[in-house]
């Protein structure tokens, strides 16, 4: 079967390629916006679409009945199948995978902490993913991955998230700090989880979501284009 992949280049020189990962609600419309944004920053960026099995559904953000079952459906093979073959786009048009970053949000930033231990990519980041102390879509624990990172990679969380306690974080901290390669966590004292998404007023924290896009793109910035 093949992945949906919603792409968008840059306008001017490209100076790699960013794998975007959705959150549990599909390929919404902040999503795209995300890869807009790392067009404009002069990366090709590519999210495939996690719920294409399921008929890629768009779910609300206030419809977890729905986001839900959908999130449980998925399985680790699947997504990592469709990872790669957001890598592979980008390698069509020569973007290899040491100049490539994956970056995910919510269940995205779980798939792009374990695509950085499955794989050797230029960079990665997450923003708010769960699974740190148990695991989920058939993954390890972060905890127990963080040790087997091959990509430098960034975690980015709020203290006020209620499902990623802060003492998960700091082990989780702890945890990556002992991988061969770059590892950084970043707190924000004031975010609940969600707070990138500026679709979603009651978790949007513009303070949090402008710091943590400077970091990721200073991280990514740091470390692609230099092959």
């Amino acid at each position: 079967m093949t992945t949906p992949l919603t792409s968008i280049t840059p306008d001017g020189p490209v100076r790699g390629g960013v794998i975007v990962i959705q959150e549990a609600f599909g390929v919404t419309e902040h999503i795209v916006d995300v890869c807009r944004r790392f067009a404009a920053a002069g990366y090709h960026a590519v999210a495939p679409h996690l719920f294409h099995r399921s008929g890629d559904p768009v779910v609300a953000y206030d419809d977890l009945e729905t986001a839900m079952p959908l999130m449980g459906k998925l399985e680790a093979t699947a997504i990592d199948e469709d990872v790669d073959a957001a890598a592979e786009a980008l390698s069509a048009v020569s973007i290899g995978p040491l100049d490539t970053a994956i970056v995910g949000f919510c269940m995205g930033g779980t798939v792009a902490f374990h695509t950085a231990v499955r794989r050797e990519l230029g960079a990665a980041a997450t923003f708010y993913g769960g699974g740190i102390a148990e695991g989920r879509f058939g993954y390890p624990a972060m905890l127990d991955a963080a040790a087997d990172l091959k990509t430098p990679w960034l975690g980015l969380f709020g203290d006020r998230d209620k499902g990623i306690p802060v003492e998960q974080v700091e082990e989780l901290r702890k945890a990556s700090a002992k991988a061969a390669v770059a590892t950084e966590i970043v707190r924000y004292p004031d975010a609940d989880h969600g707070f990138n998404c500026d679709d979603r007023p009651a978790v949007f924290n513009p303070g949090a979501a402008a710091g943590a896009w400077s970091q990721t793109l200073e991280w990514f910035g740091a470390r692609l284009g230099q092959s």
